[in-house]
């Protein structure tokens, strides 16, 4: 693939080829990110697609397209507003991506005027993450707002702009005609109110705030827009029937005056040295602004060399903006909390200022575990360079793709004087049993099982996720409110299918519950009722044993074909399980006395003798060998299905279960005769003319094996726009890659 091939390895028809590639892909993530507000790619990736344009043009002049991206800003507007040509165009800004960058910028800009090298005066200003809009004042009267579309064409949202307060209706002594370019954006505390709001309504919540932003500008209902909070900073002009100052920190001094919000970071800097210096001391307080940048915008101070400078075909060569490191950000650790899983695992999350990184605003992140806390590896090696992790720390927190966020570093310049080392709990915070670290295991558990209310509840709201029961009506959030209503006491899936006869012999209706009415609560029984027929590899995912997923659900319903072939296979297994379990425990001492012996531990030895001195039945070592023999399945998947069906608790909640089920639907015989058969198949990126989920189950009904992540047993890679590691971690190993199109045409006559 041509995206592989550095540019300077590229010939002139690969050149070619890649250049109507990345025209495609940038023309696509314009119109995502200015017209539908929704960007697939991050910020990052955008700027890396247009970085490599712009080195194979200069490479090969010739090649340069009549729709070359460099030549083009934002996208067209809608035709849901009316269209405004903007008299002076809205440009985009060149980007610097680290110091060198900024000082070339300066050095560029001297040569030009012939001056020397940091001689010059600029201004240093946050970059508002929001959506560019242009006001147009005549006599001092607002008349007119618009986006900035292309930026010679914007959309007419005069209407919506009025409904905001922090743009002034009427100016006074201001120049008769006066054009004023900002910034709509949302707070993070106006974000996060305006989401809890949507989820309560049942409307899907906004992924940040400048979607949310765009969003409620661009709304044909200017109600709409007046119900969301939206905030403008202004910090540019467009056309002027006067001159606002001489400078460019004069102009922005004015508009304050005038009574627009000027952004009070805005610094005037002397040379490189400290225009870098103002970018550092902003991007240390990104995360307590209470409003998203994502980097530092510089211009020429003195507007009559801005005059001079002018403009390249789509910014100016007078500004640049000093982008943010990709999906990286340091904010300050507010708290510690430890959530209980419905495995038992406690899971130390970082509760954080919230930022944004990589395009999602982040208020919690993975903190792994105890050890990685105290700033040690899964080894024991340290990482960090040993660093703990403490209440108060200023932390860099990195997002990849879509991947929970985590905390990768800590300045510990900033670690506050009473900051105290973490003490992990040894007792569960929801129902106080201990919580015990296996030899072996990174993570301590609650020993509680089913008395523990958090593992109960995370057990439900596992049994009713989408790839589980799926129940219309009932997701996480009702899950957790019958749980806790102990007249519905819905304590174990089995109370699911049987809450509608219990409601009717109460007097405490559910009809009569907020929320809930007589329509509702009939389309919830009859949504219950139709999952008494279910697939047998939703059954046995949606039980939540440990170390079955939704793939190996599916390769132990393909093994055995119904759950009555199951539950007989595993308890037959079950004294081959605790044989395992003992040497096991024989491995672990053998460890601690080889150790103190200070010789390498004979585990293979001491392993094959404790299984010996374990009398096996041939059919429970036959049950074992068919149990283990299944795709997918090993020792640890074995021993964890025997420990969940082997516990009173588990196997009766299953049993009653079961009961309440009328077919249990056995998996399709698998085809043999599609170019798909008996591989194994990962999606990465986004998939456009189909979802994520039908690709799959299209591929599993040729045959194939759906993987979520890359190995050497992967057959083939379907690759959307977006691919990342995945991507990168197939070409290494050599794996066939397709793209979406590819990937149809493999599939279309099968």
């Amino acid at each position: 693939m041509t995206a592989e091939i550095s540019v300077g390895d590229l010939a002139e028809k690969e050149a070619a080829q890649e250049l109507a590639r990345l025209s495609a892909l940038l023309a696509r993530a314009n119109q995502d990110y200015h017209r539908a507000d929704a960007p697939k790619i991050s910020d990052a990736e955008y700027d890396a697609l247009k970085r490599r344009n712009a080195e194979i043009e200069d490479r090969f002049p010739t090649l340069k397209r009549d729709d070359s991206p460099s030549e083009q800003v934002g996208a067209a507007p809608t035709s849901g507003f009316g269209k405004v040509s903007h008299v002076v165009r809205m440009l985009s800004l060149g980007n610097a991506f680290n110091d060198e960058d900024v000082t070339e910028f300066d050095g560029s800009i001297s040569k030009f005027l012939g001056v020397g090298a940091g001689k010059l005066a600029y201004t240093a200003e946050p970059k508002i993450d929001g959506l560019s809009l242009s006001l147009r004042y005549e006599n001092g009267i607002l008349l007119q707002a618009a986006t900035r579309g292309d930026g010679a064409t914007g959309e007419n949202v005069t209407a919506n702009a009025r409904t905001i307060s922090t743009i002034p209706q009427t100016l006074l002594g201001a120049p008769e005609i006066l054009e004023v370019r900002g910034e709509v954006y949302m707070s993070h505390a106006d974000f996060d109110a305006l989401n809890a709001r949507q989820i309560e309504a049942g409307d899907k919540p906004f992924a940040n705030p400048r979607n949310a932003a765009a969003g409620s500008l661009r709304q044909l209902d200017p109600t709409i827009t007046k119900s969301r909070p939206l905030e403008f900073f202004a910090y540019a002009w467009g056309d002027l029937s006067a001159p606002l100052a001489e400078t460019q920190s004069g102009a922005i001094e004015r508009l304050g005056e005038l009574g627009f919000q000027v952004n009070p970071l805005t610094k005037l800097c002397d040379g490189p040295s400290e225009m870098i210096a103002h970018y550092k001391t902003i991007e240390a307080q990104r995360a307590t602004l209470g409003y998203d940048i994502d980097g530092v915008v510089y211009k020429v101070n003195d507007l009559s060399l801005q005059e001079r400078l002018g403009f390249r075909s789509t910014t100016p060569r007078w500004a640049i903006a000093h982008k943010f490191p990709a999906e990286l950000a340091w904010t300050r650790l507010e708290a510690i909390d430890i959530q209980v899983g419905r495995t038992g695992a406690l899971s130390p999350v970082a509760r954080l200022a919230p930022v944004t990184v990589g395009g999602v605003v982040v208020s919690n992140a993975t903190l792994h575990n105890e050890d990685y806390i105290a700033g040690r590896g899964n080894k024991g090696e340290e990482i960090r360079g040993g660093k703990d992790i403490r209440e108060g720390d200023w932390v860099q927190v990195y997002r990849a793709g879509d991947v929970i966020p985590k905390v990768a570093d800590v300045d510990l310049s900033k670690r506050p004087d009473d900051a105290t080392p973490y003490v992990f709990p040894t007792k569960c915070p929801v129902c106080g049993s201990d919580a015990v670290r296996e030899d072996g295991d990174a993570v301590r558990r609650c020993t509680g099982g089913l008395i523990c209310a958090a593992q109960a509840v995370e057990k439900l709201k596992h049994f009713v996720s989408r790839a589980a029961f799926d129940i219309e009506g009932l997701g996480a959030k009702q899950v957790e409110a019958f749980y806790e209503d102990d007249q519905l006491s819905v304590k174990e899936p089995a109370d699911i299918f049987t809450l509608q006869q219990r409601d009717a012999a109460s007097l405490a209706k559910l009809s009569n519950r907020d929320g809930w009415g007589d329509a509702s609560v009939k389309k919830l029984w009859r949504a219950i009722d139709n999952k008494r027929e279910i697939e047998l590899h939703r059954l046995i995912f949606a039980l939540g044993i440990r170390h079955v997923g939704e793939v190996t659900a599916q390769d132990l319903a393909r093994h055995f074909g119904s759950w009555d072939a199951l539950q007989r296979n595993v308890e037959t297994a079950r004294p081959v399980a605790l044989a395992h379990r003992a040497a096991d425990d024989a491995e672990r001492v053998e460890r601690d006395v080889a150790a103190q012996a200070g010789r390498k531990p004979r585990l293979s030895e001491v392993r094959k003798a404790a299984i010996e001195r374990c009398e096996v039945a041939l059919d429970a070592d036959a049950a074992w060998s068919f149990l283990i023999d299944a795709d997918g399945i090993g020792a640890t998947v074995a021993l964890s299905l025997s420990d969940a069906l082997a516990n009173p608790d588990e196997s009766g909640a299953i049993t009653r279960l079961i009961d309440q089920l009328t077919t249990i639907i056995p998996p399709k015989a698998q085809r043999t005769d599609s170019p798909v058969a008996g591989k194994t198949i990962v999606f990465t990126g986004t998939l456009e003319r189909t979802t994520r989920a039908e690709a799959k189950a299209r591929a599993e009904g040729l045959g194939a094996k759906v993987s979520g992540s890359v190995s050497s047993k992967t057959d083939l890679l379907v690759a959307g726009p977006g691919a990342g590691s995945k991507a990168t971690k197939a070409a290494e190993l050599g794996i066939e890659t397709l793209d979406e199109d590819g990937w149809l045409a493999l599939i279309a006559d099968a």
